[in-house]
């Protein structure tokens, strides 16, 4: 626990981000969890940089989020609101991600997922990977199972066991007397955690298709912003990230998108648009976004 959950007031929230980039003891994995009075958002450090951010209104439902967006929704010096930094391992990363955004595999109907012993058996004769989830009182936890053995675990509490399997079948064994009804859900293994793109490239990006259109525009080719925005369209189910990008739109919510995916997309749009309308006065298109750039 690098910062205790502490009032929000008392911390500035960009700056203890721009800390973890800075400060090479700082560049760590981890998340940052802000609760504000309707919603909560946690955003996910890898080597001290946001990579990823999501947002949920009852701590159980969850979407993923642009990052600029998540940091937009952080009142600077909220009289309201707490926060805490942890640090984690990037695994652990991807499986929170994972089971706050992702799908869950269904139990069997006659199973219940709260019987310890029925479970490690559902496992076992499955040789499930992937990694079970028990949401209770106590927190969220998750074990990890590979060939329907429980081979490690990122829990809420102090693991009390000798091996993990003992720290797991504590756990499920506390479910006995919980006030409130747990949640055991299963899950495959998870993806590695999505790396978006940074809301400064995203903001660059813009500007050079904005210039571009312009300047196409400054050479005489009044049908730029027209064309571009067809070539937009037409690329939209192969590059959905571009939906993000209208030229006309007063809106600027940026894509959930990787740095490689949203660099495709925004390169095969300029691409498409300088193919169907060259420079007029005979600049190459290689010149053309040179200048631009």
């Amino acid at each position: 626990m690098l910062l205790h959950r502490t009032r929000l007031a008392y911390v500035h929230i960009p700056n203890l981000l721009t800390d973890a980039k800075r400060d090479r003891a700082a560049r760590v994995y981890g998340y940052v969890q802000v609760w504000l009075p309707e919603e909560m958002i946690v955003f996910f450090l890898q080597e001290g940089e946001v990579v990823n951010a999501t947002v949920s209104a009852d701590g159980r439902l969850f979407r993923t989020i642009p990052i600029a967006e998540g940091l937009a929704s952080v009142p600077s010096g909220a009289e309201f609101g707490e926060v805490c930094f942890h640090q984690c391992e990037d695994e652990q990363l991807a499986v929170m991600h994972a089971s706050q955004c992702g799908v869950a595999q269904p139990w069997p109907s006659e199973l219940n997922a709260t019987d310890s012993v029925a479970l490690m058996g559902y496992l076992n004769s499955t040789m499930h990977d992937g990694v079970v989830e028990v949401r209770s009182e106590s927190g969220v936890h998750y074990a990890l199972v590979r060939n329907g053995l429980v081979v490690r675990g990122y829990f809420a509490d102090a693991p009390r066991g000798a091996t993990i399997k003992d720290q797991f079948m504590d756990l499920m064994g506390d479910l006995v007397d919980a006030v409130e009804p747990p949640v055991v859900r299963l899950w495959p293994v998870p993806p590695p955690l999505l790396a978006q793109a940074a809301p400064a490239l995203i903001a660059a990006y813009r500007d050079v298709i904005r210039s571009t259109v312009a300047r196409l525009v400054s050479l005489g080719a009044d049908g730029a912003p027209s064309i571009a925005e067809q070539a937009r369209l037409q690329l939209l189910a192969r590059y959905p990230a571009l939906d993000a990008f209208a030229l006309a739109s007063s809106t600027k919510r940026d894509p959930v998108a990787a740095t490689d995916e949203l660099t495709a997309a925004v390169g095969a749009w300029i691409a498409e648009l300088l193919w169907i309308m060259a420079p007029p006065d005979g600049m190459s298109p290689g010149r053309l976004l040179g200048e631009v750039a």
